[in-house]
């Protein structure tokens, strides 16, 4: 069926499962559509009034018809939960070591980063056989990332970060949309990914004029934006130091916690008084407006890139006996 016009490929490790889940609502939507059109067809000429004085006759039906008419669509809208409910959770969780792509999504084009610093503007160019992680975020409205072949979609929220996953299966260049109306241009928010043989890739992404990795541009950016003159790596500064804390759960001030991830950076980036570690005060600036969703992606790839879990993490609270807040 992938190979008929009104289906596009099936391109993607996911994409046969989403297929096998449509054909069973479309044939289960079928046959229900010609078994109650039939039965309403055949009812109103086999019952038909044949005359002005007849009056109809009362039937009391079973409790077998009642429980099996009741039984039978429960249990297909449970299969259909249940196929539904495991394609979706699937596909929800990247593999370990899937490969890593940022998106950002813009009035109207897609920008891609990826990690060893190619930069890419609606296209993407992608191995074949591996996985591949999109983390994705919009820089004005809300767009959606779609590739009709892999049959994968996801919405890209300004504000906050977005997850898609996709293994491809075949060498081909595959449409890529914007599936949210984003604006007047909403329909040229088009363009193409790229999946080529694992060899071929690595010669185009190592044959692109690359500035360094992502990583190094957000070395670069974090000593352009004066950081380390806070955030010191051996905890004398009046910010944390970074290296480390990534993943890892932090308190806050004024108790709870959060986990140290992408949309903790960049809310610490953006609104830095929002979540506030215990132990410093809520002094950091803001750099709204200062740095642009690729940069703010290349400081997250900096602070991930910036070395192993500390013996003893300095952020929940003040170090060596000093009560004195410190920053964020």
């Amino acid at each position: 069926m992938g190979k008929l016009p009104l289906f596009p490929e099936q391109a993607s490790t996911i994409a046969p499962d989403v297929d096998h889940l449509l054909y069973f609502l479309m044939a289960v939507a079928v046959f229900f559509t010609l078994l109650i059109f039939t039965s309403i067809l055949y009812f109103a000429i086999r019952y038909r009034r044949r005359s002005e004085h007849e009056l109809p006759r009362v039937f009391h039906t079973g409790l077998t018809l009642e429980i099996v008419w009741s039984v039978i669509p429960f249990g297909l809208t449970m299969i259909m939960f249940t196929w539904g409910a495991d394609i979706f959770f699937r596909e929800s969780r990247p593999p370990n070591g899937a490969l890593d792509i940022y998106v950002v999504g813009k009035q109207w084009m897609w920008k891609l980063q990826h990690m060893e610093g190619r930069r890419e503007i609606n296209e993407l160019h992608v191995p074949m056989g591996r996985a591949i992680r999109l983390t994705m975020t919009s820089e004005d409205v809300i767009h959606s990332f779609f590739v009709p072949d892999f049959r994968v979609k996801q919405d890209v929220v300004p504000g906050r970060y977005s997850t898609l996953w996709f293994q491809p299966t075949k060498p081909g260049r595959y449409h890529l949309f914007c599936a949210e109306y984003c604006g007047t241009k909403h329909s040229g928010m088009i363009g193409w990914v790229y999946v080529m043989e694992p060899q071929e890739y690595q010669e185009w992404l190592s044959g692109g004029g690359a500035q360094g990795s992502l990583a190094d541009a957000g070395h670069k950016l974090f000593e352009d934006l004066a950081c380390t003159n806070c955030h010191k790596q051996d905890g004398s500064g009046r910010c944390p130091p970074l290296a480390g804390l990534f993943g890892q759960t932090i308190q806050l001030a004024g108790g709870g916690s959060v986990k140290f991830d992408e949309a903790y950076i960049r809310e610490s980036i953006l609104q830095p008084t929002a979540k506030v570690a215990a132990g410093y005060q809520p002094i950091m600036p803001t750099f709204q407006g200062l740095v642009t969703e690729e940069g703010i992606l290349q400081l997250i790839e900096y602070i991930k890139s910036i070395g192993p879990k500390p013996a003893t993490v300095a952020v929940p609270g003040a170090q060596n006996g000093n009560s004195t807040p410190r920053n964020r």
